[in-house]
């Protein structure tokens, strides 16, 4: 995994940052950029981002961004189609034999813990 990369597929922390503060403050109403949060454990941070929901900024692009239905994309406004082909672009530039198999299995590991097996 590249730094900044997240294990979820479809956020990276630093080109997303401005969506991720915009989502603190809308969803917990913390402001990312303040001494007070200075004292959040990397962990703590880790678990509120992934409880992100899909109605805060980083939520609606993400929704966009890990759409598969063909039916749903080909109704995507101008902009939410950028937003989808932009992030497909990056994903298979940085796509190698070895960073689908890490995916995977990653993937694998986090379907087995949602299923009681991990």
């Amino acid at each position: 995994m590249l730094p900044g990369e997240s294990i979820d597929p479809y956020y990276d922390l630093f080109e997303d940052w401005g969506l991720i503060v915009s989502s603190f403050l809308t969803q917990y109403g913390l402001r990312i950029q303040t001494k007070e949060f200075e004292t959040v454990s990397w962990d703590e941070f880790y678990e509120l981002l992934a409880g992100i929901a899909p109605e805060t900024p980083l939520g609606r692009v993400v929704a966009i961004r890990s759409e598969t239905d063909e039916k749903i994309i080909k109704q995507f406004s101008r902009e939410q189609r950028k937003i989808y082909d932009d992030w497909q672009e990056r994903q298979a530039a940085r796509m190698t034999p070895e960073t689908y198999l890490q995916q995977m299995e990653e993937l694998e590991r986090m379907m087995a813990a949602m299923c009681g097996g991990g």
